[in-house]
């Protein structure tokens, strides 16, 4: 599909920051000096992986956290004398979507961070929902939905309030897919997922379009190679051929990073003072990403121009809208 922005002013859009950071920086490092009390946050999938790493960061640093969890239980026990809020949430249920949104309404009048961090990856066919495909409904469609929810929340940030999303490096597998975004017509696990992460990143770039003016402001980013629960989904085998573990589980693949770096990114998102006055931005390895050509292979980084494209995000979130029936935020 073409698009009518030319790639040229995305690429102007996507300029490197000069970050002191890395893709060897930690969360511990990224925050390091940054006094976060009064601050609340909202990290989705916040008690396992990098969802874990970014709450414990965000908590040592002061900031009053919200963690959504699928498995609330699981959330508790993981996150015992953290003084984190707990709630239950399942982002494939509009419903429990909705119902979790209220519960913080009702904790806290104003938002400053919410981290959309929860995902899945290359899972087998399921439909959710209205027979959502169930990889777009988790990892969009739900944080669409709660981030619509909770705009009001983000509005009255006294500061403003930043929007994180986590999309991958594989959204370069896949641009939308306008005329089947639901994979009626024969499923694909990893386009579904590399679908999702375009969606992501193409959510934020959109929802900053619609909140700058209230000082909302959004970006999403590639968090690097991670081993965590996110594979829970692929055999181990699948994972040794692709070259990440060995025949035990160990990591063998060169360039993976650790948790803590892993969350990095969206933590420097949330907090650098580089990014003030910016939004709609695609990051990786605590940076600005460079826009990169079609040929160039996945793992090399950098951000497809499908995925940042204004006119692409904006047709996205009207079908968004129209799927989860959520308030719009603005028009």
């Amino acid at each position: 599909m073409t698009t009518t922005t030319s790639c040229d002013a995305v690429a102007d859009r996507q300029r490197p920051t000069d970050s002191p950071f890395s893709a060897a920086s930690t969360a511990e490092e990224v925050l390091v000096g940054l006094d976060l009390s009064g601050r609340t946050a909202v990290v989705t999938g916040g008690y396992s992986g990098l969802g874990l790493a970014t709450t414990l960061a965000l908590t040592a640093a002061g900031a009053g956290v919200i963690v959504p969890a699928r498995r609330p239980d699981v959330a508790r026990a993981a996150l015992h004398g953290t003084g984190c809020r707990v709630l239950p949430m399942d982002l494939a249920d509009p419903g429990s979507v909705r119902a979790a949104a209220g519960l913080i309404r009702e904790a806290t009048d104003r938002l400053d961070l919410l981290l959309a961090v929860a995902g899945v990856m290359a899972t087998p066919e399921r439909r959710v929902g209205p027979g959502w495909e169930g990889q777009l409904a988790t990892n969009h469609l739900g944080h669409f939905l709660l981030a619509c929810e909770l705009y009001p929340l983000l509005a009255a940030a006294p500061a403003g309030a930043r929007v994180v999303v986590n999309s991958s490096a594989g959204h370069a597998l896949t641009d939308i897919r306008r005329n089947d975004p639901h994979f009626r017509t024969g499923y694909d696990k990893w386009l579904a997922y590399g679908q999702s992460k375009t969606a992501n990143a193409l959510f934020a770039v959109h929802l900053d379009v619609l909140g700058r003016g209230d000082g909302v402001r959004a970006f999403s980013l590639h968090p690097g190679r991670i081993i965590t629960g996110l594979q829970r989904e692929m055999t181990r085998q699948e994972q040794v051929d692709r070259g990440w573990v060995d025949a035990q589980g160990r990591v063998v693949g060169v360039g993976f990073k650790t948790a803590s770096q892993g969350a990095a990114t969206g933590l420097w998102a949330a907090t650098s003072p580089l990014l003030d006055g910016l939004g709609g931005l695609y990051l990786e390895n605590c940076e600005v990403a460079p826009v990169c050509g079609p040929d160039t292979p996945m793992d090399d980084g950098g951000v497809r121009p499908y995925a940042v494209d204004p006119e692409a995000a904006a047709r996205l979130w009207e079908l968004s809208l129209a799927a989860t029936g959520a308030a719009p935020v603005l028009r």
